[in-house]
Parts: C-alpha cells; structure tokens; sequence
C-alpha cells in the first residue's frame, strides 16, 4: 500500500513516489509557508520540499548555509497545516547531519516528529551514506539530492554546473548508486548535464527528480519563487517563470497607496454604517451635552 488515508484523504507517501520509477512524471514544488502549501497542495503536486532555500527566499541570507534546523522545523510545520494530500518533505540544513549519522537521526526525527514531515532531504553523494543507512534504518524515508548542492557551495566556489567531466560524471554516477544501495527512495539531480542525468536515471531503480537536470528524469522541482517570478537577483538558466508575481505585487502596492494618499480607499461600500437613524439620534444627543457657548474667563 503506497497511500495513508486520512481524512477521507488518500496522502502520498515514500512508497508510492517510488513505484513512480518510469511512470508518470512526478510533479513537486517547494513551499515554505501554509498559504503557499495549500496552493500547491490544490493543484495535485506529488510532493512538496520544503527546501532550506527558505534561507534565501524568505528570510533574506545571502546562501543556504545559515538556516538553522529550528528554523526549517518551524516553516516545515507550517507547510503540513496547509497539506492535506501531498508528501512533504523537510530539508536538512547545513550542519544538521554532517556530525555522524546518530546526529542525522536525530534531526531527522525531529522533522518528523516536531514537523510533522513524511519524509526528509539531504545533500551529498557516497560520503552522505552513512547518514542515509542510519536514518533509512530508524524508520525515515529519506531523499537524496547530488549535482550542484547548494551547502557546499564554498567547497564548488560558487554554484557550477557538476558532472561536465568524464571523472566527474562517473563519481556522480557512483553517488546515486552509493545513495540507492544506502537506502533513498528518490535522488533529486540538481546542475548537471542531460547526459549524465539520462545516464543516472536509467541505471538506478529509485525516481531521479530533476532541477536544471534535463527533461529526462522521473520528475522535475522548482523553487515555488522562481516559478512565481518573486525572487530577487540571479535567476538560473533552468528556472521557467510562469508568472511575474513581483511585478503584480509591486503594482498593487502602487495603487493601494496612491488610493490612500488620495482618498479613494476606503470607499463607502469597503466601510462599516451606523444604521438608519442611529447617527441622527447620537448627533441630538451630542448637542444636549456640549455646554453653550460663551466668553471664557
């Protein structure tokens, strides 16, 4: 059984993303707060990050590095309040899991109980298997994700395309074997060439989701604020904006404020009336109680 019911609700789970190996393409998006989640959620996504891009995207630091795993706990479960059908799934920040696998464990465990998360995420190829045995073995789904990984970004010396390399291409090649056999049910390839991803996904059992990874991969992730054109700086050569939902809302800010300066908002129907009668009846009463008018001493 690949779904857990709840609610009257079919909720997708690890087993039913990895039985989608060669199927249908499996459609995510990430999310980091509940209106956002419930969109999602609405449109049938199968499942939902919540992607320590959150460190960027909302809380405004330069890279992913400095999100703290309270942190992606808190906006985790505010993602699951506004789920209902969709797997989510929490991001490890840097540091949650780079100690020893029993610190993988335990902050995995944490998403999951604290966050209420299906399933967790982290970065690394052969060197992260350790951390994946030991979580996989405490009873967490968990997903892998090699390529360009954004956490190791002063170890790359930038965010770089990974795998153009014959040397390269094999050690990604053994990162997703090294990471099947450590127990992931999904590899999410992220920055590298079409080839290799193809490549990739053809020798492995368990779904490849792609991000700037090519159309031939068992689904495909964006950044909800790249999809939605509300981010701000460089925009990668992978991201398909459909909408431009920073312009719309600078706009909307525009006119707002341009209504208020100009007393156009709020207009009569926007506002609260006293009923019929009631302001002449407060007017009488206001002219009994002021005192009359005379010369002050």
């Amino acid at each position: 059984m690949s779904h857990i019911t709840e609610g009257g609700v079919q909720r997708i789970t690890a087993p039913h993303i990895r039985s989608r190996k060669g199927g249908a393409p499996i459609v995510a998006l990430t999310a980091h707060d509940y209106p956002t989640a419930r969109l999602v959620d609405e449109a049938g996504f199968d499942f939902i990050l919540v992607g320590d891009s959150l460190a960027q995207t909302v809380l405004g630091y330069e890279s992913t590095l400095p999100v703290t795993l309270d942190e992606m706990i808190a906006h985790t479960r505010a993602v699951r309040r506004g789920v209902r059908r969709a797997m989510v799934v929490g991001d490890m920040p840097y540091g949650s899991y780079h100690e020893s696998p029993r610190q993988a464990v335990e902050s995995a465990i944490r998403f999951i109980k604290e966050a209420g998360a299906d399933a967790v995420k982290l970065e690394g190829g052969s060197r992260r298997a350790p951390a994946v045995r030991a979580i996989a073995e405490a009873e967490v789904p968990v997903m892998g994700h090699i390529g360009l990984t954004p956490q190791s970004v002063l170890r790359m010396g930038g965010y770089r395309v990974q795998g153009k390399t014959i040397e390269a291409a094999r050690e990604l090649m053994e990162d997703a074997l090294s990471l099947e056999r450590a127990g992931v049910f999904a590899i999410v390839l992220e920055g590298i060439p079409v080839e290799i991803s193809r490549m990739i996904t053809e020798r492995l059992c368990v779904p490849t989701i792609g991000i700037g990874a090519g159309v031939e991969c068992d689904g495909q992730i964006l950044v909800f604020n790249d999809l939605a054109g509300l981010n701000f700086g460089h925009t990668a050569k992978f991201v398909r904006r459909y909408l431009n939902l920073k312009d719309d809302i600078a706009s909307a800010l525009e006119r707002f404020a341009g209504d208020v300066t100009g007393k156009r908002f709020p207009a009569g129907a926007e506002s609260y009336h006293l009923p019929e009668g009631v302001e002449v009846d407060l007017e009488d009463d206001r002219g009994r109680s002021m005192p009359p008018l005379g010369p002050v001493n």
